[in-house]
């Protein structure tokens, strides 16, 4: 059980699901262990914030275990994004761990939101990688071309194909590279709230992120490490201004390779997730 997630399901308002697919790695597998990773280096944290002053425990946050996942991802996928719209249709908001990336996709479909906001070192704008259309490379491709998000912020990317960055300069994809992210973040958490609130105004959003986002030294337990990633701040400054707009989480890619930096990183986020998405970013 994820620490603090002690709400019974009929009564929650967050809902953990993990979903260790580990099928389409390209480089350090390991995502099978991921959410059970997440969950165990979460257990140091306290339940009481003093920022948001606040008890995870007293947030309404329920943990469903896992959807054990197999070889036929798109048929998984299927079956995952059942179980997450039944969270949805609970009035809850699915709070997925990860598994590789490919995941996302399933909350997406679940949460049908307008806009998809990633953290990411990778486009994954790929219509396919290796022949393959369900590679966790083609993630953000899958949800913009054949789920009908309306546009897509990757926030961190700093590598892709050449095809990919071509798909990039279309009007429904917004990139904002690690040097531009806190520019980017100053003017969605302003001081002036209002006009911070219309960088999403009217839209409902999904927020997921990829640990290999952030810079391989602060978490290295990751399948794609790419260097002159975000800082663990700027990744927690993105959760906090996304959450109260949110509709949907997501942290993936988290995998066994490391002393457990990416993991701590990871259930930090997710708390991160519920603190402001339940007290409206304050």
């Amino acid at each position: 059980m994820f620490p603090g997630a002690t709400t019974d399901r009929e009564a929650a308002s967050y809902v953990v699901v993990g979903a260790p697919l580990d099928a389409t790695t390209t480089f350090q597998p390991g995502t099978r262990f991921g959410p059970d990773r997440v969950r165990r280096f979460a257990e140091t944290y306290d339940d009481y914030d003093r920022r948001t002053d606040s008890y995870f425990s007293a947030l309404g946050v329920h943990d469903a275990g896992d959807v054990p996942a197999w070889d036929d991802v798109e048929a998984y996928l299927d079956h995952l994004a059942a179980e997450l719209r039944s969270v949805t249709l609970d009035d809850a908001v699915p709070l997925l761990v990860g598994g590789e990336h490919t995941v996302t996709y399933a909350g997406v479909r679940a949460v049908d939101p307008d806009v998809l906001v990633v953290c990411d070192a990778h486009l994954d704008l790929r219509d396919a990688y290796d022949g393959n259309p369900w590679s966790h490379a083609c993630v953000v491709r899958r949800c913009l071309d054949d789920l009908g998000v309306d546009r897509a912020v990757i926030v961190g990317a700093r590598t892709g194909s050449e095809a990919e960055w071509d798909r990039a300069a279309d009007a429904d994809v917004e990139v904002v590279p690690p040097e531009d992210a806190r520019e980017w973040l100053d003017g969605v958490t302003g001081d002036d709230r209002e006009a911070a609130s219309d960088s999403f105004a009217g839209e409902s959003v999904y927020c997921s992120v990829d640990v290999d986002g952030l810079d391989p030294g602060f978490a290295p337990g990751t399948g794609t490490m790419e260097p002159f990633g975000l800082a663990p701040r700027e990744a927690r400054d993105l959760v906090r201004a996304v959450a109260p707009r949110a509709d949907g989480f997501d942290v993936v890619e988290v995998n066994d390779r490391d002393d457990g930096q990416a993991a701590a990183v990871a259930g930090k986020l997710l708390r991160e997730f519920v603190r402001a998405h339940a007290t409206g970013g304050d």
